[in-house]
């Protein structure tokens, strides 16, 4: 194990699977001689070359029709997009291109790019530069889409999203880019795909979080564990397909479950999860209705007073717990 910060454990596992595999490649806007926009990429132009670690045009929409393309001919690409916002612009070549190769060849193709994705509020970036936008790409039938919290899960993850042979969205909160954790440095280490992790256990409630807010939730499970409320966290990891057993599981044993997220409420991901769970056998032991906790549906100010505002908070969240645990 070795300290180091959540950014420095993506780049450790990009730069573990290039060393790797020579197939591994990585391009985007500033990568190479900058070092990416967060300085993600410092050091990789060194060691990998010019032939492996690419600046590209502005152009987000070349970005991903190159990484698929790269992908569907025998190479592993690693592609980034600024800001997660910018993703926008790619939707063609991601949605229709990308995410359905596999199925319109009938299986036979193999399309294994990763596509990396800053995203989340907190930074003053203001509306355009701080969405979270997992919920549009949890709707793609053939993308696979992944949230690491902790730098451990970003080091084992990023590997195991570079060993997938299908697309695979890898969003990273910036908020968390500075934030330190033991990561394994064993060049074996991989987080699978599809397995959430129970972040802390408890019996009578269970909060489902990902991304930044996560931490709150934490802060706010420990706050109310000493006024005798137990919560139970669990942090799906992969947003889909999500391991849906495991949070089902929690739920049957708490009897209460909130869902917490930063993305907008409307059409967010909390709806998917509470739905998931009504419709399963958990909802027979549920003793409060399953609680949505989100940001709020206005575009992200300028502001940092606004913005923090548009975002849960752990006070928010510990009354979300109060207000379970009372029904």
């Amino acid at each position: 194990m070795k300290e180091m910060t959540y950014k420095d454990a993506i780049r450790l596992g990009m730069s573990e699977e290039m060393r790797r595999d020579k197939n591994v490649i990585f391009f985007g806007e500033d990568i190479g001689l900058y070092g990416g926009a967060f300085g993600l990429s410092v050091g990789m132009l060194d060691e990998f070359g010019e032939d492996r670690v690419k600046d590209t045009p502005i152009s987000e929409a070349v970005i991903a029709g190159a990484a698929a393309g790269a992908a569907a001919t025998g190479l592993r690409p690693i592609c980034e997009m600024m800001f997660m916002d910018f993703v926008t612009i790619a939707m063609d070549n991601l949605a229709n291109q990308a995410a359905k190769m596999r199925y319109m060849f009938g299986g036979k193709a193999k399309v294994p790019m990763v596509m990396r994705l800053p995203a989340g509020s907190g930074t003053g970036a203001a509306a355009q530069h701080t969405q979270s936008l997992e919920a549009w790409l949890c709707h793609v039938p053939g993308l696979k889409v992944v949230t690491p919290s902790t730098p451990a899960q970003a080091k084992g993850l990023i590997k195991a999203a570079i060993r997938d042979d299908n697309p695979v969205c890898f969003i990273e909160h910036k908020l968390l880019y500075k934030e330190k954790g033991d990561v394994p440095i064993d060049e074996d280490y991989i987080v699978p795909l599809g397995v959430s992790d129970i972040k802390k256990e408890g019996t009578d409630v269970t909060i489902i979080s990902y991304g930044t807010i996560l931490q709150k939730v934490m802060i706010a499970a420990q706050d109310v564990e000493k006024e005798g409320i137990s919560v139970e966290v669990v942090d799906p990891i992969t947003l889909y397909p999500m391991d849906i057993e495991t949070i089902i599981k929690s739920v049957k044993k708490t009897g209460r479950a909130i869902v917490v997220h930063e993305a907008a409420k409307t059409g967010g991901l909390g709806g998917e999860i509470a739905a998931s769970i009504t419709e399963s056998e958990a909802f027979d032991y549920l003793d409060a209705p399953v609680l949505r906790l989100a940001g709020l549906d206005v575009p992200i100010p300028y502001n940092r007073n606004l913005e923090a505002a548009v975002v849960p908070g752990v006070d928010e969240i510990k009354n979300a717990i109060y207000k379970v645990m009372n029904r």
